[in-house]
């Protein structure tokens, strides 16, 4: 509050009976903003996808801007999945069996048509979607992806992380979710501009 307010005695809340140098913000917010800004990604690049995320932490793109200078080589180290290329039915087990290593709170990001829904490869020896094996929490379109859009991909997971609650809060949004997708209508039913 400015200094001629205070002798006049409008003081309006909490914050005004605080000393100087003290802010005021909720434990989710904090928790939030620590764990966007210190996002650790696993290094886990299947196909051509894995050559732009390896120039968004070159120089030009200088992914360490944002917390995340080193691709971790182990899951116990990280707690961002970047799931680059496709993804076949022998690799499946591997992905799962690393993500289930990632420490929590974890978060993935399917990069590329071939991780978000097979690509090209619609044939049985591709997983159709990497979301059959873990949860995916940003889909990123292209073949292959642009490292601008890979960045831009992470800011919108910043943005997510951000707003995260945690404890029961976040177990209630969980659970609305959840029956959210259990009551929605099924795709087959879906009538739109594709469906006559």
């Amino acid at each position: 509050m400015a200094p001629w307010r205070i002798g006049m005695g409008l003081t309006m809340g909490l914050e005004e009976q605080l000393p100087a140098g003290i802010a005021l913000t909720t434990v989710e917010n904090l928790a939030g903003y620590m764990r966007k800004n210190s996002l650790w990604p696993v290094t886990f690049g299947l196909a051509c996808c894995a050559i732009e995320m390896m120039a968004v932490g070159a120089g030009r793109y200088d992914l360490a801007r944002f917390g995340m200078e080193v691709f971790r080589p182990s899951p116990r180290q990280a707690d961002l999945m970047i799931v680059a290329g496709r993804v076949s039915q022998k690799m499946a087990p591997v992905v799962r069996q690393i993500y289930d290593q990632m420490p929590g709170p974890k978060w993935v990001l399917s990069m590329g048509a071939c991780a978000s829904s097979g690509g090209m490869f619609n044939n049985y020896a591709i997983v159709q979607g990497v979301d059959h094996i873990v949860p995916v929490d940003i889909y990123l379109p292209g073949c292959p992806p642009r490292p601008e859009m890979l960045m831009d991909a992470i800011l919108k997971l910043h943005e997510q992380i951000s707003n995260s609650k945690l404890g029961v809060n976040r177990e209630e949004i969980i659970r609305e979710v959840e029956a959210a997708a259990l009551a929605s209508k099924p795709t087959f039913q879906i009538q739109g501009l594709l469906k006559s």
